[in-house]
């Protein structure tokens, strides 16, 4: 994950609504929840809901789709993990295994999170940081 993206992930979480949200469609799994009842649920007017919705789902950490004529929501488990792995790689100056909770609860390999980072760094435009 490059630092722009987590930026924006961590931004898109930076909100009290947006975050419980986020919350709310982690503990649901896959199938995610339907918009409407997300806003009933944290008692936000729908309309409000779902400008916080399409911030997450800009951000890349949620995704949605049509079922029926309901938009539902899910996490975006792999992102969330990508999130979670660039937040702690390069944790404890050299002492991952402090870490290993953080990378054991995302469900995160160490060694492919760094194989995808350094990817990703040689696939940077000139000029852009990745961490």
């Amino acid at each position: 994950m490059i630092e722009e993206t987590a930026v924006t992930a961590l931004a898109a979480l930076a909100h009290a609504d947006r975050l419980s949200a986020f919350r709310m469609l982690v503990r649901a799994g896959p199938n995610g929840v339907p918009s409407g009842e997300i806003a009933e649920r944290l008692a936000i007017a729908p309309t409000r809901m779902s400008f916080h919705l399409a911030a997450l789902e800009r951000s890349g950490l949620v995704r949605s789709w049509r079922d029926g004529r309901r938009i539902r929501y899910a996490a975006h488990f792999e992102a969330m993990r990508g999130l979670l792995a660039f937040l702690t790689e390069d944790c404890c100056e050299g002492h991952p295994e402090i870490c290993g909770i953080a990378a054991d609860a995302c469900g995160c390999d160490a060694d492919e999170t760094i194989k995808k980072t350094q990817q990703a760094r040689a696939l940077a435009p000139a000029g852009e940081e990745t961490r």
